[in-house]
């Protein structure tokens, strides 16, 4: 329940305005030291592509849709600008000011430092090209101590987020970026720990609300075997944030509830 929007820019592939009941600043945070990761079972999540993208991003960063999808990412091809590309976006941004680099060598260097932000809204890529602009843009990390091992925790700063599709609780972007904490605190040498996320601006678009109800009915139906489905990243082969490959990865007693739910895309 929220308010709903007018002139929405967003349209679905039909031509139909893509109407949503939003909701300002909500708020959710895990501690991923004591097994909270973030990752709903309402619905199958495709957390595998969803980490991929992280790898675009952040990784090996690239705009160039084609090599997105040669990494296995393939949403990417409705906000094509033109020139096979999303624009100076994501992570032709991170790649442009070594967003990443900067913040390894900054926790390496100054851990208790509190200047430690990454930042995709650069208004000088923004009005360089077109392209979608960036809806999680803002991660901020820290250094705490610890009684037996110091952690790095991290927030997430959302301008805008489609609550089924990718933003909501457990979606695809809480995923993602609690596992890039993850994988740059082991690179850096400390335990991952709090991930937080707030979203600015939560939608459910106006032909998810089926689906939406159909979740509540599962959540209403879910029965508590104790079980916390977890993110494992094995170390054994690597620890460099820029080595680590998806087979690194295992999500442990991760069972959604099946069949999937047709979401259609806003575009």
């Amino acid at each position: 329940y929220g308010y709903k929007d007018e002139n929405p820019r967003p349209h679905y592939a039909d031509g139909t305005p893509a109407h949503t009941v939003s909701v300002n600043h909500t708020f959710r945070t895990y501690d991923l030291s004591a097994g909270e990761f973030p990752i709903c079972t309402l619905r199958p999540q495709a957390w595998k592509t969803g980490i991929k993208e992280i790898f675009t991003i952040y990784q090996k960063p690239t705009n160039e849709i084609a090599k997105m999808e040669e990494m296995g990412v393939n949403w990417w091809g409705d906000w094509d600008i033109g020139d096979g590309t999303i624009g100076q976006r994501y992570g032709a941004t991170v790649s442009r000011y070594d967003l990443i680099n900067n913040l390894i060598k900054d926790i390496k260097n100054d851990p208790y430092g509190r200047r430690k932000v990454v930042s995709l809204w650069q208004e000088a890529d923004l009005r360089e090209t077109a392209g979608l602009a960036p809806c999680a843009f803002l991660t901020i990390w820290n250094v705490r101590q610890g009684k037996e091992t110091d952690y790095l925790d991290m927030v997430l700063v959302q301008r805008s987020g489609d609550m089924l599709t990718a933003s909501g609780p457990g979606g695809i972007n809480e995923i993602q970026y609690a596992a890039l904490l993850t994988m740059i605190a082991i690179h850096t040498g400390y335990t991952p720990g709090v991930f937080s996320h707030m979203v600015a601006n939560e939608q459910i678009y106006d032909r998810h609300v089926e689906a939406a109800e159909e979740m509540l009915n599962r959540y209403n139906s879910i029965e508590d075997d104790g079980k916390k489905p977890y993110l494992y990243v094995d170390t054994i082969r690597t620890t460099n944030f820029y080595d680590f490959t998806i087979e690194d990865f295992t999500m442990a007693d991760y069972q959604p509830i099946k069949p999937q739910l047709k979401l259609e895309l806003g575009i």
